[in-house]
């Protein structure tokens, strides 16, 4: 194994401790902090640990784990629950104190911001009878929180004077041999300071926690501990007494969707899916689903909600597709049209309009747009040089041109822009590009092109923005983007391009010419809602009343805060304009890259064909949404959480309360006499319910999710320590107990569903009809603060109670996570594999400057350096008693290199044969 670290990096010092304490063998480099170690990720990250070849583990907290893991220390519910919170709730608050400790020398307001974590921590460890976190020894949450809070708290004055738990459980981590040659290595050597200094400015600036926002995820023993005050007891048992009649029914959703004086009006768009492909699970989450989960939930709230999307069309990517299938561009465009329509019915995208760009209203209002910018002067005509493919024939739209960046050396930019700077590209700046079609190299032609003249409106772009950003809710990726692109001053921004599919250009002197995909296409969000009402302009010429969320991909960032913008500002037509621009990191698959080409991840197409329920990937994809930074797909973490979180916590609990109504109460929700523990779970379960409101409104959609699981732990740990089951066989004290654990745990499951409604919505229905819940229940619990009401009351029938979730097995997970690997499926693999000729992907160029003997020194000496690592692959496969078809592969290609290197030595490639044995 390889592990890559880093000087000052904290999160480097906790992996280097996990090494140390669990012996793992491993070869340490040491890296600068800006090389790119894993060649799949856009930014550089570290730790890395690379267990095999071509594999990369870089999330700190997952590298413990597997290391731990290892050893033979497998992690318990309890330590993944220390984890999760060490990710969400501290890390957040850490890096507030460091930035300003460490780069401000404020030391108060540093020691503020970690007040919270470190009492809760002190909470925790108060009532612990063991000498670390979760045992008498060290485990990977003591490490991984170590190493956390190492940089703040080696200076013991950071500590609140009550906090001596929390002092004595560092000093005894801190004490450990492993934890000393961790911090010695990475921090406290010399340069150590400046180097702690150099990792936190390199952080993005963090935003300042609200005082009064408080933690929803956090480890189960102490799940989401809020001491409950009597004031909040007494204020939970008079909401539970009242009734869903109290709460006006929600009026049906009837179309067209309009605007209504009064309501609150939200407009909510998701970033228009390219048509001419199929769009994998990273597309789904990063714009479609959160946006779904966020309408559903408006929809809840009350809100007067319009959610529309649809197919962008035009461009040369259509163009391209139509030539690979034989197809016209408008042939292309409504096959793919339907594929996208069917993958988003299934995953339950509840869209109220779903369109598409090529429609006469795109090209009427794109033209109109263009006319007015025309007529207020924002618009400057000029020659362009442009990259043209000779071999193919045409111009080359910016997407389909690769190359090197020409302000950070990033191998694989594109033509617009770069995925690891942010910086704007055009085309022809680019190093050594390349036709990302046919891979010639293309030439550079110049053609006259008209610009968007954003200098022009940049005083009213950096205005309005002002006003946005600080009135509504833009993800912290989607402030900095947009802050970036402004820092050096805007440029004029092409518009036109020399392209056939498309909307024509209506000047005159441009004829022939197409508007720019990234000018047309935000006009789609106008021209779909235009052919879902011809009364669109109430939702998009109206500011004053509508607040527009636009949900997206970082990537789509600058087009919608800057481009878009600016196209509707310089329009001067009352447009309403972006308040919350949501977008979401990067999701990857396993440790690779969605490929459709080399069958390497989930598409939404496939996602059906794999027998897990829609709404089990619905969960997933949103408990791992990529909000702060990348995130990773895996099969082995969808198996653990869809059998922890889904199976043995919401569906047991569930599942638990339901049946205890049927087996014991004849299927009719028991009388309830409330005790002060029952009052005590009202208040708590009330807590996470607000939380779930006040995170969901301000779109932390990943955070409030884990509200929901943390009710559901309140509910099995109140069931588990009143027992029913036993009770029920009891006196009559004993018999009243059951029966108010009963009824409130069924009313707590009713409250589940509610708020499940946005995440898995069949999940949710299910749990309605089982327990024939009153069909409003949602909406009264939901509106204004939230109300934790009894809606199930004495007396109520519930129907049939079923399981909810399925497990995941591991020969099911195991084998999903081949068939989507990208190897070559078993029936069309070689019968005779040692005969198997290696990919061309796999197989080592040819040798280049061989001397005369037929040797190639160089050669021979990488060769031999693959031979080794692919040797040590297949000895950890055998080790790990992997299937033999899979050790089959590796060992094919372990002879295939074996056979290159003998030939780069000059020596015979063929094995002798041992006499007395046949060739």
């Amino acid at each position: 194994m390889k592990l890559y670290l880093s000087e000052g990096n904290p999160q480097c010092m906790k992996v280097l401790a996990a090494v140390e304490l669990t012996g793992a063998k491993c070869d340490i480099h040491h890296a600068h902090p800006e090389e790119r170690i894993v060649p799949t990720l856009s930014r550089p990250v570290l730790p890395v640990l690379q267990p095999s070849v071509g594999v990369h583990l870089f999330m700190p907290n997952a590298i413990c784990r597997y290391l731990f893991e290892l050893s033979g220390q497998e992690a318990s519910s309890q330590t993944d629950q220390w984890l999760e919170w060490e990710a969400t709730e501290l890390q957040p608050a850490l890096m507030q104190a460091l930035h300003l400790s460490v780069l401000q020398a404020k030391r108060t307001e540093a020691a503020e911001a970690l007040e919270g974590p470190l009492r809760f921590l002190e909470q925790s460890l108060s009532k612990k009878p063991t000498a670390f976190l979760t045992a008498e020894t060290a485990t990977v949450a003591d490490i991984v929180l170590w190493g956390a809070l190492y940089p703040i708290l080696s200076d013991a004055s950071f500590l609140p004077g009550d906090s001596q738990h929390v002092a004595a459980w560092f000093e005894r981590v801190t004490a450990l041999p492993a934890c000393q040659a961790a911090a010695g290595s990475i921090l406290n050597e010399k340069g150590g300071k400046a180097a702690l200094r150099g990792f936190v400015q390199r952080q993005p600036v963090p935003h300042t926690q609200r005082r009064d926002a408080q933690p929803c995820s956090q480890p189960e023993e102490n799940s989401s501990e809020h001491e409950m005050t009597e004031e909040e007891i007494q204020a939970a048992e008079e909401t539970w007494r009242r009734q869903v009649a109290d709460f006006p029914a929600p009026a049906e959703r009837q179309h067209p969707i309009l605007p209504q004086e009064g309501h609150q009006n939200v407009l909510i768009t998701s970033a228009l899916p390219y048509v001419n492909n199929v769009p994998h699970l990273g597309n789904i989450i990063g714009c479609v689903l959160s946006a779904d989960v966020f309408a559903r939930y408006g929809r809840l709230r009350g809100w007067n909600v319009l959610f529309v999307c649809g197919t962008d069309e035009y461009g040369t990517a259509t163009e391209n597709k139509a030539r690979e299938e034989g197809l016209t561009p408008r042939e292309i465009c409504d096959k793919y049209h339907k594929v996208h329509a069917d993958i988003y019915s299934w995953f339950q995208i509840d869209f109220d309009y779903f369109g598409r760009t090529t429609t006469d209203q795109q090209t009427e209002i794109a033209q109109d747009i263009f006319w007015r910018l025309h007529q207020h002067g924002f618009l400057v005509s000029d020659m362009v040089d442009q990259l043209r493919c000779e071999n193919c024939e045409r111009f080359l739209a910016d997407r389909f041109v690769e190359g090197v960046c020409p302000h950070c050396r990033y191998p694989e930019a594109r033509g617009d822009q770069c995925d690891k700077c942010g910086r704007l590209i055009n085309a022809v700046e680019l190093k050594d590009p390349q036709c990302k079609v046919c891979r010639q190299t293309p030439v550079v032609r110049s053609s006259k092109h008209l610009f968007l003249d954003l200098p022009k409106l940049e005083s009213q772009l950096d205005q309005w923005l002002d006003q946005s950003m600080s009135s509504g809710n833009w993800t912290s990726n989607a402030r900095h983007i947009t802050r970036s692109w402004l820092r050096d001053g805007l440029k004029p921004r092409c518009i036109t391009r020399d392209l056939q599919w498309g909307t024509p250009v209506p000047h005159p002197d441009f004829s022939g010419k197409v508007f720019y995909v990234w000018f047309d296409a935000p006009i789609g969000y106008l021209s779909i809602t235009a052919n879902y009402t011809d009364q669109w302009e109430k939702w998009w010429k109206n500011p004053k009343q509508v607040e527009l969320y636009n949900f997206m991909a970082k990537d789509n960032v600058p087009f919608h805060s800057v481009v878009f913008p600016c196209s509707l500002l310089g329009a001067q037509d009352n447009y309403t304009l972006v308040n919350n621009l949501i977008a979401t990191e990067y999701l990857n698959y396993e440790d690779t890259k969605f490929s459709k080409s080399r069958g390497v991840g989930v598409f939404g197409d496939m996602a059906k064909d794999t027998g897990i329920p829609a709404d089990v990937w619905r969960f997933y994809l949103l408990y791992l949404r990529p909000e702060g930074q990348d995130s990773a797909f895996s099969w082995s973490d969808m198996a653990l959480k869809n059998n922890s979180e889904l199976l043995n916590n919401l569906g047991n609990f569930v599942n638990r309360a339901g049946m205890f109504v049927t087996k014991f109460f004849d299927g009719c929700v028991p009388e309830m006499v409330l005790q002060q523990e029952d009052l005590r779970l009202l208040a708590q379960v009330g807590w996470e319910l607000r939380q779930y409101i006040q995170l969901l409104d301000r779109v932390r959609i990943r955070d409030a999710l884990k509200c929901i699981l943390n009710i559901s732990r309140h509910g099995n740990q109140y069931i588990q320590m009143n027992e029913p089951w036993k009770k029920i066989k009891g006196g009559s004290q004993d018999r009243q107990r059951a029966s108010t654990v009963t009824g409130v745990s069924v009313n707590v499951a009713c409250l589940l569903s509610a708020m499940l409604q946005p995440y898995m919505p069949t999940v949710s229905a299910t749990i309605c009809a089982q327990l024939r819940a009153p069909p409003n229940c949602a909406d009264a619990m939901l509106r204004g603060a939230g109300a934790f009401i009894c809606t199930l009351p004495c007396g109520h029938r519930i129907g049939t109670i079923s399981p909810l979730f399925q497990k995941l097995e591991a020969d099911q997970i195991e084998a999903l996570r081949k068939e989507f690997g990208g190897q070559q499926p078993e029936d069309e693999e070689p019968k005779n594999q040692a005969q198997a000729p290696p990919k061309a992907s796999d197989t080592p160029p040819a040798p280049t400057g061989s001397v005369g003997n037929g040797t190639d020194p160089e050669r021979a000496k990488r060769l031999e350096k693959e031979v080794a690592e692919q040797g040590d692959k297949v000895r950890v496969l055998k080790t790990q008693k992997a299937e033999k078809n899979v050790i089959t592969v590796e060992v094919t290609k372990l002879l295939e290199l074996k056979k290159q290197l003998a030939v780069a030595e000059g020596r015979d490639p063929e094995p002798v044969p041992q006499k007395g044995k046949k060739k």
